[in-house]
């Protein structure tokens, strides 16, 4: 039992979970402000045992890809044999019984929100959908998974309602988690061939691909500011992120390097962690009814601070390590 309890929470994978738990906070931030309840605490819970679920289900339906890919990380328990089909099946089993009871605080609209994530979860990997095996269907079923229905717990647990400013808003960050997520695949590109898996990339080519993501990840950041209109300084923060995707993207459009391509793409995505940063910071501020200029220097500051680690990352990418792979 110890084994699979570790195992639980062994498939949360938190750098991915946190991920979506930042568009759980743009929505609550867009409707509460600073509010702040213990019904975040078990929205969080909730989130991230669905996720595991998720997780459990993508990893029994891609164990011959992930093994194929050389994927030897303890986050990949089946490739690696530490863990069998009947242990992840059980954690697939309790994550989803412990994501519906941490909703259950969260009355009828959290229950609706989480049941709509462990239906995407299992839609996606299992059969007879099987959305992952769809290429057109795919990046879009992972952007509502991780910013959509997040979005959506972030408005129950600011006890908020779905309003018209929600919609540019989070259709925004729609397009520029999409920009990320067909990115995923040049990871897998080797297993995906091998085993008939279809995806964008493989459809469409690495050139197609890197161009679609720079402009979704462009018509992305203009609609979130559109839809936030922050001050003329977060605007200039925000833009400088936006050229620092840009300029990864590119490069990663002309390196032919498996490894530095996997580098390059982690740095993009810092430029974009770095976005949603600067959201979530004006957002909270405003409601706090902050100067402009006060908020303005907070975003700044985290911008700066943010730019330090990406351009560690960009200008010698030789440091970095790709964690995954042993």
């Amino acid at each position: 039992m110890t084994a699979r309890l570790r195992l639980l929470g062994l498939m949360v994978r938190p750098r991915a979970a946190i991920t979506m738990w930042t568009f759980l906070v743009i929505g609550l931030a867009r409707h509460a402000g600073p509010t702040i309840s213990t019904d975040l605490v078990w929205a969080t819970i909730a989130l991230a045992a669905s996720y595991a679920v998720a997780t459990s289900m993508n990893d029994i339906a891609d164990v011959q890809i992930d093994r194929t890919n050389g994927l030897r990380d303890a986050s990949r328990p089946l490739a690696t044999g530490t863990a069998s089909v009947a242990d992840v099946r059980w954690t697939a089993a309790t994550a989803g019984t412990i994501a519906i009871a941490a909703a259950l605080p969260l009355g009828a609209p959290g229950l609706a929100v989480i049941g709509l994530c462990l239906a995407v979860d299992l839609a996606y990997s299992a059969t007879p959908a099987r959305v992952s095996r769809r290429w057109t269907l795919a990046p879009i079923a992972l952007t509502v998974a991780y910013v959509a229905l997040p979005y959506l717990l972030g408005i129950v647990v600011a006890h908020g309602a779905w309003d018209a400013a929600d919609l540019p808003l989070v259709a925004g960050l729609c397009v520029l988690f999409f920009a990320r997520i067909i990115l995923k695949d040049v990871r897998d590109r080797l297993g995906d061939a091998a085993h008939g898996k279809q995806t964008l990339l493989l459809r469409l080519g690495k050139d197609t691909t890197c161009v679609v993501s720079i402009v979704a990840a462009a018509v992305g950041i203009v609609v979130i500011v559109l839809a936030i209109r922050p001050p003329a300084p977060v605007v200039v923060a925000i833009a400088f992120d936006a050229a620092a995707i840009v300029w990864m993207l590119a490069r990663l459009r002309v390196t032919t390097d498996p490894t530095a391509e996997l580098v390059t793409i982690g740095t993009a995505a810092r430029a974009g962690n770095a976005v949603l940063v600067a959201v979530i910071a004006w957002l909270l501020l405003s409601a706090q009814d902050a100067p402009p200029m006060q908020a303005s220097l907070v975003v700044a500051t985290l911008t700066a601070v943010a730019a330090v680690g990406f351009l560690d990352l960009a200008l010698k990418p030789e440091r970095a390590r790709v964690a995954y792979k042993g």
